[in-house]
């Protein structure tokens, strides 16, 4: 199927096909933009974490440590194109509240190839991240400070054996 010979329609309706069979292997929760649905799952997969409901605030997953212990993992991916290169991740909200352990954060490239993953704890994101008032979050683009961050593990070659 040569995609330059589709209408604008029928370009969207694979998409929305796509999703739709993301969704019934499971790997997709919604019908959002399937990048953070398709992360949270990988990385789940990758580290054994429990998905929590999509209305659950502050960590995406859970993993169990002891009896009485877990981790509360928040999962954050991001897909750099041309066009749009930076390696900012989405709105970290009400970080002040301490409601996760660790954020996974996963850079794709625009074929959706890994290209970097880290391990960041958060106490490490309140070092590195800016509070920006106008979206009432923190915001965290990984740069070299954060990336040689000696807290920060990189994770890429656990994730990329999970990668389909």
């Amino acid at each position: 199927m040569e995609l330059m010979n589709l209408t604008v329609k029928e370009l969207l309706q694979l998409l929305a096909s796509a999703t739709d069979e993301l969704r019934t292997r499971n790997i997709v929760r919604t019908n959002n933009n399937p990048l953070g649905d398709y992360t949270e799952w990988l990385v789940a997969r990758a580290f054994r974490l429990e998905l929590q409901t999509n209305s659950k605030a502050g960590y995406d997953g859970v993993r169990k440590a002891g009896i009485d212990d877990e981790l509360r993992v928040q999962i954050k991916g991001r897909r750099v194109t041309p066009g749009d290169k930076t390696w900012q991740l989405s709105a970290i909200r009400n970080y002040a509240s301490n409601d996760f352990d660790v954020l996974v954060a996963v850079i794709f490239d625009e074929r959706f190839d890994i290209i970097e993953a880290f391990w960041i704890p958060h106490a490490v994101i309140g070092d590195h991240a800016s509070y920006r008032a106008h979206v009432n979050a923190h915001i965290l683009s990984l740069r070299s400070s954060i990336m040689t961050d000696s807290r920060v593990e990189s994770v890429k070659d656990i994730l990329v054996r999970f990668h389909q």
